[in-house]
């Protein structure tokens, strides 16, 4: 497709064509608008609600404010409440401080799966015993 094409089909979409796409060399403009069509914006396995709440907290814990913005407004768009924004947040924020924290302490990894598997097998014993 030339630049025109795929600005018209950006456009048709969004109603312009944002910046980000016009500092895009010719080379690549027709890649990159067709993967962030197909990973930003069609349906996929996980619904663009939930999809979108991932980008708030990745953008969260990147500190990418254009990131931060995007999702969060797309987020919206697909339906989340401020809550599940707030909720996405909060959920990032302290999977990154577990992370950085057994990482900087360089804890056994071999242990930690275990007790991982071993605390997902007694949940699904109890969930299991309360059916």
């Amino acid at each position: 497709m030339s630049r025109k094409e795929v600005y018209n089909e950006i456009e048709e979409m969004f109603g312009l064509v944002p910046t980000m796409f016009k500092e895009l060399p010719d080379s690549s403009l027709e890649l990159e608008w067709q993967l962030f069509k197909r990973v930003q914006l069609e349906e996929g396995p996980i619904p663009n609600k939930y999809r979108e709440l991932i980008g708030v907290a990745i953008s969260a814990v990147t500190k990418c404010r254009y990131c931060a913005f995007f999702h969060t407004e797309l987020a919206k768009l697909n339906g989340a409440t401020d809550e599940e924004i707030e909720d996405a947040v909060h959920y990032a924020k302290s999977s990154a401080g577990w992370s950085t924290y057994v990482n900087g302490l360089q804890l056994d990894f071999d242990q930690f799966k275990s007790e991982v598997l071993q605390a997902c097998e007694h949940a699904r014993s109890v969930h299991a015993g309360a059916e």
